[in-house]
Order: C-alpha cells, then structure tokens, then sequence
C-alpha cells in the first residue's frame, strides 16, 4: 500500500482501518527516517493530492519531530539530525514552497511543519536563511495568501522556539510581522496572522522595546488594530496588549494615557462581539495582577530596606471610578440557560472585580456599595444577580473592619434570597455565603445568622443541581472555619450542634444515581471536611460516616464487573474516588479508633488496587487512604504489608505517572515510620527502585526531592542497616546538591531551593538513624562533601525560610552527633554568620529562629 492510501485510512471512520495505518506509517518510519520525511513531505507540497491527505502527511511529519515527553522528544530530536543535510533541505524547502499553496488549511499545516524543524534546528544555529526568507515572503510579494501563510508559520516559530534563540534575528522577524500587522494592510487575515506573530514573538523584542521610537511604532501598531473592522483582529489585538502589559508594564505610563484607558474601555462596550470585550476586560484584570505582583515587591524591598527595582504607576488606582460603571454593567449580561462550563462577559467581569477589590482594596467600596443597594432587590432577576456578585467579587482585598458592617448589614437579606425563584440568582447567593464563611467568618454571628444560614444551605441540597455545589462550598468553609484546627482536640465548636442534621443531610444527597453539576462529588467534599474539622463531641457520628461509606465502597466493589460502557466506567470511578476521600478523612480524624474495622478497610483497599491499572487515579486514592491507616496503626499496619508491598513497588515502576509515583514514595516514609526498623526485609526493593527513579529522564523533576527526603526515612527507620547503601545514597545527594539556578529564574530557584531541602532532610535522616549506634564513624569520610554542600547553601542569598531551617537543624544533628569530631567544620567562619542570620533576619519564622538557638548550643558543646 503506497503512503497517500495510508495517510488517507488514517482519517477513516473505521477504528482498526485507522490503528493499521498508523501502524504502519510508524514502521516506515523506523525503517528508513529520511525516505519517510521525503515520502511525507512531497505529498504536503503536491497541488494534485486533495487536502485531506497532504494535511494528514503534514501532520504525522510534525508529529514524528514533536513529543511532550522529555524522553521521546530527545529521541525524535536525534532521528531528525541524524538525516543527510541533503535530504533535511529538500524537506525544509518543499515545506516552505507550500507556504504558496492557495489552500489554506494546507499552508497552516506546512507552517507547524516549519516551526517543528526551526525548533530543533535554530538553537543549533542550522537553518539561518529561514527568517530571511520568511521577510521575503512578506514584504517582496502582493499574494496575500503566501504572506498570510507566512506570518502564520513565523507566529508558530516563535512560539515553539526557545526566544533565546530568536533575539538575533528579533530585528527582521519585527519587521516581517509589523509589515502585515499596519493599518495600511488591505487584507484582514494578513493582519490578523501577522497580529498573532507579533503576540508570539514580543518575548523576545525586548531591545526593540527598550528604543523608543520602535516602541512607539509597535504600540501605534497594535492600538490601530483594535479599531480594525475585523473582530478577529480586534481580539487578537487585545491579546497583544495584555500580553505587552504582562512583559514591559514600567514602559506603558506614556501609552495608558494617551490611548490603552480609551481604547480599552471602547473595547470593553463593544456590542457586536464578546470575544473583543472579554480581552478588553482580561486587560485591566492583568494590570490588577501585575500592580498586585508590583506592591507585594515593595514591601518586601521596604523590609529589606531597599528601594523597590521596579516602578508602580497605580494605572488600576486612576482608573477605578471609571471602570468599575462598565465592569458592574457587564456583571448584568448573563443568560438564563447559559452554559456554566463556558466563560462568558459576566463571569470575567466579575473576575475583574475581584482583582480590582485585591488590588485597589479599599478603594472598591464606594464605586460598587451603591450598585450593590440599588439593585439587589430589583425585580429583573440580572440586576439582581449582578447585584450579590458584585458584593461578593469585593469581599477579598478591603479591610475587615470596612467589610464588617457591610457584611453584617447584608447577612439577613443573603440567607433570605437562598429562596429567590432564580436558580442563577441562588447560585450566586450561595457563592457569596461561601466567600463570607471563607474570608469573613467573624461576621456570621452564631446566636443570630448562623441557623438561618445553615438552615438555608441545607435546604439548598434540594434545589437545582447547580446550586448544590456552592452549598457544599459554603459548608465546607463554615467546618473549616468554625472546627478545631487539623491535629488540635477540640471538645466541642459552634458547628457541633449542628453537625449531624449536615452530616445527615449530605449522607442521604449523596444516594442519588446521578452527579449532574459535579453535585454528588461536591457532597462528599463536604462530608470529608465535616469530618476532619469535626470536634470530639461528634465522634460518634464521624464513625457513623465511616461506615456507611465502607458499606457503600463494598458495593461498588461488587457491581464492578457490571461496569461496560466508558461513561459508566467513569462514572464509576469517580464515585469510588469521592467514598476514598471521605474515607481517608475519616481516618485520619478517628486515628487508633479505626482499628476495629481496619481488617475490612484494608481488604476492600486491597481489592479495588489489584483490580484497577497503574493509571488509574482511584489508585492514587486508595494510596492515600492506605498512607491514613499506617499513621492510625503504626507497628499494627506490619500485618498487611506483606500483600501490599508488591502493590506500590509497581507504582514505583511506573515513573510516567509521576502523581502516582509521588504519592508512593510518600507512602514509603509512612511505612518507614510506621514499622520502624520492620521495614528492613523490604528496603532493598524500595532503595533500587527510588535511585532507578532519580536517574530516569521520564520522571517528573517534582517527584525528586520528595524520593531524596526519602532516603532520610529509610535511613531513620533502619538505622545502622542502612550502611549497605550510603556510597550510593551519598553520590546521588552530592550530585542532587551540585545543582544551581540562575539568579533571573525564579521558578527554577524555587525548585533548587525544594531540592536541597530533600538533600538536607536525608542527610538528617542518616544521621540521626546512624547516630548513637556503633556504625556512626562510616559517615565521617563524607563530612567534607556535606560541609561543602552546606557552605554553598549558607552564602546563597535566593536560599528559602524552609531550606535555612533544614540546613540549621542538620549542623545541630551533625554537632551532637559527632561533637568535637567536626570541630574544624563548626568553626568555620560560615557557621556563626548563618547562625546570626536565622535569629535575625525577617524573613526566618519563629521555628527558624528557634532552631538556629538548639543548634548554636549544640555547636557550641562540640567545640568547647
């Protein structure tokens, strides 16, 4: 079967027909990579070829040079380099030839054909006459299809390529882009693909935007186009700006007077298209987040006693009296049968508000407080609806003490509008009831709002299924705010009298087949809250829910098989997920007290993980459960350990499913302190597999420091039977300790700085399992590696509150277990300077401060 009959079953209706081909297109391409590309590529460019086929040959060619794994792609990466320079230019130029095809959907594909190449190939510095050819095509040619075209495979180059790459050529890819993007530009969908490429490349036009007359030029540009007669460009244009905010804020203080206020505000009235008023909104909702961002940077620079690196011009501050008319006017455009899932203009300019009520805080109240009483009891249902979201959008960012008695005046009408004959003004009312328990939970008086509330909520259980997930919300905050704390003993709490009729209430909701809304799911979100934060006097009750959630887990175990149908199935699982996680609370909260039916807990546990695949998020769940039961049984968890061992080690094989895999180291620093020295008979498995974990390209970067601190938890379960694997367990710490970050990437230093902490809590761990035995003396060899690590983490100015704390409590660890052994080491200059710093410094917590006085006195008896 020749490649054109292949690419054209891989459109077939027919699953196998489909599958086959696929099949043995990828054959093809293991066979002989370049012949394939040559294959695939000459039916891209053929005019003869329908469309269908050349875009499914465009495709399946992308795809062999992209992967979203790590692993894959670097295989993919080596294949296509592999390829004789010949063969890899005749595929470049029958892809950039295709860029002319009249058909545009083909030209679209030849464009992400382009950027899959450019992305392996220009960080290589291969490929060099690409942008050049790419003006060309712009600017030396009057077919609008070929520079459209064009401007569409620039936007995806740079959107695919690290900009890194792209800042030489900034210069000619800003003209190509700015050539299609000016007012002048006759065709609307140039202008609308050159827009695109501008929005794309602005990461890296940084220098262009440092040179005011370019900077002038590109937002004259962008400014024009949102009065474009397209809305499509309108739009994109919009995007432009948000995304130009986000990037040079402190270049934007000339342009927001002279035409983004207008202009943004035009947009945001636009009555021919939502799409233009949703990013005229997303605009001010981006100014509100970067001047949050912008304050949160000063006060931390005034408590460093340095002046703030950057300037905030309170662009929101000055605009407040005039956008928030607009944002309460857009609060008033819902529909009644509007699609909850869908993000319309009323939704995102309550989005707005809120940010505007965070960032401006006080400021908020006056604009929208008259808005609020003019209209929440009007009789078109919008106004009213628009008036409670409006007053609950507010209720984070001003003080408490301007809330509360807006809050405590508004209470009584809030409860009293749960029975509103609009199910979207319900909703609404039960979302802002929420928001007051979440943030204002002073204000909801126990002797006077909180029965009615309560009683309202409750009610609401009955209604419409939309409104029944915000009354779960609202009770899940009332539990949380008004329950002790998690670890706390609380012998009672304002919610206990009310507890079982809640609990009671949901139990019985949650019997429905059906989970229309996500309202089931959100029901046993709320017994499991109900549960955690619940005081001693409702014990009996939370054992009362754990039962019944076993009974019903039992069930659901046995209809299992009677499961066929992929919605079913799904449906299924996330019913065994939300009994799991209301299990698991319960757990947690009775601790010993579900020893008695631990057995039944345990084999039902047992059941649904050998009968369910590694990808499975009841896996995860299940997991978590059984994490609870080792922490309620510690040494009496031994008994089960034995069938459920070979069950996490094969999560544990399984480093795709990283979330999974996380979770099962978590579970083995349960068992190590659960069973204590017990765990020994299954440490070899456990330590290949968590050192096989570290070295795998696959595995999610996040799940590492969490198998490094690990490696802490074995070492203190075991003790001095840790010893058989200290060379390794030192090697891959000393390697995990060499990593640093650069000083501009703040993502990247956040992750460094979790890393180490791993580092440092397993090397907490070994020495205090190996101390006090009489193997101790096999770490000193390793002492000067620690101590350099440490050194380089005590002069790291980016080092975290958290990393300072580890770090001070391991020399402590290391002073008392080796005293003057280390003396050379604890006297170094480093030491004290740290020392100093922790008790000091604002920015370490109490238990830094705390730590740093034990350790000093450890360190000070070593040395005397």
């Amino acid at each position: 079967m020749d490649v054109a009959s292949l690419l054209a079953h891989t459109l077939s209706a027919d699953r196998a027909l489909r599958e086959d081909a696929t099949q043995k297109l990828e054959l093809l391409a293991q066979e002989n990579y370049a012949q394939y590309s040559l294959m695939l590529i000459q039916q891209v460019a053929n005019d003869q070829v329908d469309d269908s086929t050349r875009m499914a040959a465009g495709l399946a060619f992308k795809n062999s040079l992209s992967s979203k794994e790590y692993s894959r792609k670097e295989e993919q990466t080596g294949r296509w380099l592999a390829v004789d320079v010949d063969t890899r230019n005749q595929v470049k130029q029958g892809a950039l030839v295709t860029l002319a095809t009249p058909r545009k959907m083909v030209a679209n594909i030849a464009g992400q054909v382009i950027a899959a190449i450019a992305e392996i190939e220009l960080p290589l510095q291969q490929w060099p006459d690409l942008i050049r050819i790419a003006l060309e095509n712009v600017t030396n040619t009057d077919n609008a299809a070929l520079k459209m075209a064009t401007l569409q495979a620039i936007g995806y180059v740079c959107e695919a390529t690290d900009p890194s790459c792209l800042q030489q050529q900034s210069n000619e890819i800003l003209t190509a882009v700015v050539q299609g993007a000016r007012k002048e530009e006759q065709d609307q969908e140039v202008r609308l693909a050159a827009i695109r490429a501008l929005n794309n490349s602005l990461e890296f036009v940084k220098d262009n935007f440092e040179r005011e007359g370019e900077r002038n030029f590109i937002m004259q540009v962008v400014c024009e186009a949102t009065q474009s007669t397209s809305s499509e460009v309108q739009v994109a244009s919009f995007e432009c700006l948000v995304r130009i905010m986000q990037l040079y804020y402190d270049k934007m203080r000339y342009y927001m007077e002279k035409a983004l206020f207008g202009l943004t505000i035009a947009g945001m009235n636009n009555q021919q298209d939502d799409k233009v008023v949703l990013q005229a909104i997303e605009f001010w909702s981006t100014v509100c987040d970067e001047e949050m961002e912008l304050k949160e940077e000063a006060v931390e620079a005034a408590e460093m006693g340095e002046a703030p690196e950057r300037n905030l011009y309170n662009f929101a501050e000055y605009a407040t009296g005039d956008i928030m008319p607009v944002l309460l006017w857009l609060l008033t455009k819902q529909e009644e049968d509007e699609d909850e899932d869908e993000w319309n203009v009323a939704m995102a300019a309550a989005t707005c508000l809120s940010l505007f009520a965070q960032c401006v805080r006080n400021n908020v109240i006056s604009p929208v407080v008259p808005f609020v009483e003019q209209n929440i009891q009007n009789q078109d249902w919008r106004y009213r609806e628009a008036a409670v979201m409006a007053f609950g959008s507010i209720l984070d960012g001003p003080e408490e003490t301007v809330l509360m008695p807006l809050v405590d005046q508004a209470l009584p009408t809030l409860i009293n509008m749960m029975t509103d004959p609009i199910v979207n003004v319900k909703d609404t009312v039960a979302w802002t009831l929420g928001r007051v328990s979440e943030l204002l939970i002073q204000c909801i008086k126990p002797d006077i709002h909180l029965r009615d509330m309560i009683s309202a909520l409750v009610l609401g259980l009955q209604d419409n299924p939309r409104i029944v997930g915000n009354c779960c919300w609202s009770l899940m905050n009332l539990a949380e705010q008004l329950g002790p704390a998690i670890g706390e003993e609380g012998p009672t709490s304002t919610l206990s009298m009310y507890f079982e009729g809640i609990t009671s209430a949901l139990l019985q909701f949650t019997e429905r087949a059906d989970n229309e809304s996500n309202c089931r799911t959100s029901a046993y979100e709320a017994i499991s809250s109900l549960a955690m934060f619940s005081a001693n006097d409702c014990i009996t009750m939370v054992q009362k829910i754990a039962l019944t959630v076993l009974d019903r887990l039992d069930q659901s175990i046995a209809m299992e098989n009677q499961i066929v149908g992929a919605d079913d199935r799904a449906e299924h699982s996330e019913l065994q997920s939300s009994l799991l996680g209301v299990l698991t609370n319960c757990i947690r909260r009775l601790s010993r007290d579900i020893a008695s039916v631990a057995d039944r807990i345990m084999t039902g546990l047992l059941h649904l993980l050998n009968s369910t695949s590694k990808q499975s998020t009841i896996t995860e769940d299940a997991f978590l459960a059984i994490g609870a039961m080792t922490s309620a049984l510690d040494a009496d968890f031994s008994r089960y350990a034995e069938p459920f061992v070979p069950i996490l080690c094969n999560a544990l094989q399984n480093p795709a499913e990283y979330q999974l895999c996380s979770i099962a180291v978590g579970l083995i620093g349960d068992l190590c302190r659960a069973l204590g020295e017990g765990v020994t008979v299954y440490c070899p498995t456990f330590m290949q597999l968590l050192v096989n974990n570290l070295q795998s390209p696959v595995l999610h970067r996040t799940v590492k420091p969490n198998i490094l601190s690990c490696f802490g938890d074995v070492a203190l379960a075991i003790g001095d039977k840790f010893e058989p694997y200290l060379d390794v367990v030192m090697m891959v710490l000393q390697q995990a300790g060499s990593m640093r970050a650069e000083k501009d990437n703040y993502e990247m230093i956040d992750y460094v700085n979790t890393l180490h902490e791993g580092n440092v809590e397993a090397y907490v761990g070994i020495v205090q399992g190996l101390s006090g035995t009489q193997r101790v003396a096999v770490l000193l060899p390793y002492m000067q590696g620690i101590f350099h690590f440490m050194h380089a983490l005590a002069v790291d100015p980016n080092r975290s509150d958290a990393l300072t704390r580890a770090l001070i409590g391991l020399l402590g660890d290391l002073a008392d277990a080796f005293g003057g052994q280390l003396k050379q080491f604890l006297q170094a200059e480093w030491v004290p300077q740290l020392l100093r710093e922790a008790r000091t410094s604002r920015h370490c917590g109490t238990s830094t401060k705390e730590t740093a006085r034990w350790a000093k006195e450890m360190i000070k008896r070593a040395t005397q």
